[in-house]
């Protein structure tokens, strides 16, 4: 089922969010229901706080549109290792109509568990890097916005008052 994205600046998306201590039907539907939200919106990452659900669970797909879909369901996941450094434009499905050029790290290991319950470690480069780091700052309730420096803070925040005054 698609389920409505929570948009900045709703607090939701700034509270940090629990364990999942089991993995359970309640569980699965609702990773279903982020692969099937992210795919619609589209996007290439989704966590559940951005649905108002504060559970540590993401997903993420970086595959083409031309490319058969890889979905990863990452539950708990940690990172248990970073190095090196990118600066790349990044975008979110919680903050409508901005980009911006955020620094994280190049790479990343991952662990996490499976839907099964298996633990996995994911090694990530590039933008699957960026993704990860991305959608764990969710569950954390930072946003990418958080990233960005003081004055480009409120350049963000002046063009997301008008795009509301807009509507």
């Amino acid at each position: 089922m698609i389920r409505k994205i929570l948009t900045w600046p709703d607090p939701e998306l700034k509270k940090k969010s629990a364990a999942v201590v089991v993995i359970n039907d309640r569980i699965r539907e609702l990773a279903r229901d982020m692969a099937e939200t992210m795919y619609d919106a589209p996007g290439i990452g989704l966590a559940a706080p951005q649905l108002g659900v504060h559970q540590r669970v993401i997903v993420i797909d970086i595959s083409g549109k031309e490319e058969p879909p890889d979905l990863i369901v990452a539950i708990n996941p940690v990172i248990v290792h970073a190095e090196g450094e990118s600066y790349e434009e990044e975008g979110c499905l919680s903050v409508i109509k901005y980009a911006a050029n955020v620094r994280r790290h190049a790479s990343v290991v991952v662990k996490a568990l499976t839907l099964e319950g298996e633990e996995k470690t994911y090694r990530a480069e590039e933008l699957l890097a960026v993704a990860f780091q991305h959608e764990i700052d969710h569950l954390d309730g930072i946003l990418f916005v958080d990233h960005l420096s003081p004055l480009k803070r409120e350049i963000f925040k002046r063009k997301q008052r008008r795009l509301a005054e807009a509507d």
